[in-house]
């Protein structure tokens, strides 16, 4: 069943042999973004990441017009007979492996999902935008003197944004973090470092697989020094291209943290994580940027 519905030119084939499944609940629209599928839909949503949102939820056939009738008895019986059994022994597993971690490296884990996003009289705040918050968050976590990164929506128009209201486009803000760090530790200078190659410069209103304006990618300053070492960084990474570089970079509006189960989502939901930066194809264009 596989094979012959994944031959199919309205079915993507992706290249991780383990999610090669996913292929029969999925009918992409193909733009072209760097050989990137960009329309995966799912419950009438067009993005990788609404369609893992929502997958676990409800398979409607109804919602993939490209899939004939033909393929729908074969999609529910390959769901019904394989996926779902495969997917029971990759939870299964998983959970072995987990109870399998050292103490110490549990420990970190459950120690970074309840970090505090509130910064002490010490810390410092910066804020960026680089395309899907999700992926935003770990680059920095794993660097010492960061203490939080808080998923979250900025620049924008309205208070209280919710992410259904964002993901449409409609409200002014993008999808960013703030990081609370320990300035006698890392340096801002040093986090627009790993901000830079964590993100695709010469787009606008897009990021990798995600487009629109609140996937738009932005440095947003709290103070006249942090607008001065952005600017700077900014001169230096156009000095490297021959492309013009258009990020943003704008005073820093209310940061309005998104909703809890986007907090942490790559530790929370490590599986789902991996296949949509993977299907987005981020790391592919990092490194076809930055080497």
């Amino acid at each position: 069943i596989t094979s012959s519905l994944c031959r199919e030119p309205n079915i993507t084939v992706l290249d991780a042999e383990v999610i090669r499944g996913m292929c029969l609940m999925m009918a992409p629209d193909r733009e072209a973004n760097d050989g990137v599928t960009t329309g995966l839909r799912c419950c009438s949503t067009r993005t990788v990441r609404h369609c893992l949102n929502c997958a676990h939820k409800t398979i409607s056939i109804e919602a993939f017009p490209k899939v004939d009738e033909r393929h729908k008895d074969l999609i529910m019986k390959f769901y019904r007979n394989a996926l779902v059994p495969t997917l029971a022994v990759l939870a299964v597993s998983a959970l072995v492996a987990y109870a399998a971690q050292p103490a110490s490296q549990l420990s970190t884990q459950t120690t970074m999902q309840k970090k505090s996003a509130d910064p002490g009289s010490a810390d410092a705040v910066a804020i960026f935008a680089g395309g899907c918050f999700w992926c935003m968050e770990p680059p920095f976590d794993k660097l010492p003197g960061v203490k939080a990164t808080i998923s979250g929506y900025t620049a924008g128009r309205i208070d209280n944004p919710t992410y259904k209201e964002v993901s449409r486009g409609r409200t002014g803000h993008t999808e960013a973090i703030k990081i609370v760090y320990d300035p006698d530790v890392i340096t801002y200078g040093q986090l627009l470092e790993v901000f830079w190659i964590n993100i695709d410069p010469f787009v606008a209103d897009r990021q990798f697989c995600d487009r629109g304006s609140q996937y738009r990618a932005g440095i947003y300053f709290l103070d006249d020094r942090q607008r001065q070492l952005a600017e700077a960084s900014k001169s230096t990474i156009m000095a490297k291209f021959d492309k013009p570089i258009v990020t943003e970079i704008e005073a820093a509006d209310t940061f309005w943290p998104a909703e809890e189960y986007h907090q942490d989502y790559y530790l929370k939901n490590p599986y789902q994580y991996k296949f949509y930066r993977f299907n987005c194809g981020r790391d592919q264009r990092l490194k076809s940027i930055w080497g």
